[in-house]
């Protein structure tokens, strides 16, 4: 059986287990394990299969995710994304769409310290929506804002998504999260500009808020002063060298305890919950990514890669046009794969093709962490969208797919931003060399 046909087969086992409702991880698992069994035989593709699980869980850059997760269980009870939401309110409230684009913000601003698109979006639903919908806000502009401010959380660091990339291509992690810093802020700023444009085209949509004094701006900004610190203490000694990613990742799970400690929200019940769900979420994920390199390893040893970098240069094709048949893939992949198995699935077949066409492996890397959070908005597997549905009452899936669809135009803006700009992502990551 050649190259392709074995691949497909693969591909094809494993769409079919997943449709059959196994979890992402073990079709991925069963599929790879049986196509490498295929390949190498089955005495060596045991040996090979028992060594991955604990190659996999014991290397130490990964020991930074379950830091950055814990951080952001901290937080969420910290009260935090409520105080986050009250001061970009304060900011932004007053304009005609503010307190959709004060959600905006404040997912930004939780994505910080989350690092996760669900946990976002889940959390600024409850927060946000209630009070949108009190000020007369339509629901369809309500929903893009939180479901498209959600997706914030895989670009601006700390970034899980951005973590596992860097292990899977072996790019630096520090620059990684130092390239999301600028595009995650340029996204911010795309969803406000989106806001402002549709409620200039239907004022309906949102209604001017009421203005916030100075003084009371000011009192909602020093609440989230603190978190904001540990932010630039935690990007900022990555940035300067003072301590590694993992440290930092260490650094940032302390810091958010202490501010925990300093709200006196932070009971022994919470703290035994907060290290629950971080074990459950880290599990998950290893497990997760135990499957993916297994899939990906039979992908390898079939010759996908090869054969793929091999079709890309005998079409003669442009990097740009390459590029372009990378992004189409993840879109598409997208309207059906969570995100975290898609970059899983796609990175490693995908960056030896983007390393031979010559691009710069981090921004690379953010190009596709901004094309997969797409796939958190296009149906019919758009997480972000199940997340507003489930979490938020009286509210149908129509008016969901209305909301976000000015937002996803607003993502093809930025991603083309990005691609014809590099730099955006570049500069500060290469600045001080």
């Amino acid at each position: 059986m050649g190259t392709w046909e074995l691949s497909f087969l693969g591909l094809g086992v494993m769409v079919f287990l997943m449709g059959m409702g196994m979890p992402v991880a073990f079709s991925m698992l069963i599929a790879g394990g049986a196509g490498i069994t295929a390949i190498v035989g089955l005495k060596p593709a045991l040996g090979m299969l028992g060594q991955f699980p604990v190659s996999v869980t014991t290397n130490y850059d990964l020991s930074v995710a379950p830091m950055f997760i814990l951080m952001g269980a901290f937080a969420g009870r910290s009260g935090l994304s409520r105080d986050l939401y009250e001061a970009c309110q304060g900011l932004l409230g007053h304009f005609r769409g503010g307190l959709a684009m004060a959600t905006v913000a404040a997912c930004g601003g939780f994505a910080a310290i989350c690092g996760s698109s669900l946990a976002t979006a889940a959390t600024m639903s409850k927060v946000a929506m209630p009070s949108m919908r009190k000020y007369g806000y339509h629901d369809s502009l309500a929903a893009g804002a939180i479901a498209s401010g959600g997706t914030l959380g895989i670009l601006i660091p700390p970034s899980v998504v951005l973590v596992i990339y860097g292990i899977l291509t072996g790019t630096d992690i520090g620059r990684l999260f130092i390239a999301g810093i600028v595009p995650g802020l340029f996204a911010v700023a795309v969803y406000i500009a989106t806001i402002r444009i549709s409620t200039a085209i239907n004022p309906k949509l949102g209604p001017e808020g009421v203005v916030v004094g100075y003084r009371e701006r000011f009192r909602r900004l020093r609440r989230v002063g603190a978190i904001g610190l540990l932010f630039v203490l935690i990007i900022g000694g990555i940035y300067l060298g003072m301590f590694t990613p993992t440290e930092a990742g260490g650094v940032g799970a302390f810091g958010a305890f202490l501010l925990s400690l300093r709200r006196r929200v932070l009971t022994m019940r919470t703290f035994i919950e907060c290290l629950r769900e971080t074990a459950e979420t880290s599990a998950m994920l290893f497990i997760v990514l135990v499957g993916a390199i297994i899939f990906s390893n039979f992908v390898n040893l079939a010759g996908l890669p090869s054969e793929l970098s091999g079709l890309v240069l005998d079409k003669d094709l442009s990097p740009m046009g390459a590029l372009t048949m990378m992004i189409l893939v993840f879109l598409v992949l997208g309207c059906f794969l969570e995100s975290l198995s898609m970059v899983l699935l796609m990175v490693p077949i995908f960056f030896p093709i983007a390393s031979s066409l010559g691009f710069d492996p981090v921004w690379f890397g953010i190009v596709v962490v901004m094309v997969t959070e797409v796939s958190f908005i296009t149906p019919p597997v758009g997480l972000n969208l199940f997340v507003l549905k489930s979490t938020v009452e009286n509210i149908d899936m129509s008016t969901i797919y209305k909301g976000i669809v000015p937002f996803t135009l607003a993502d093809v803006f930025r991603i083309g931003m990005v691609i014809l700009f590099p730099q955006i992502a570049l500069f500060l990551p290469y600045l001080r060399e």
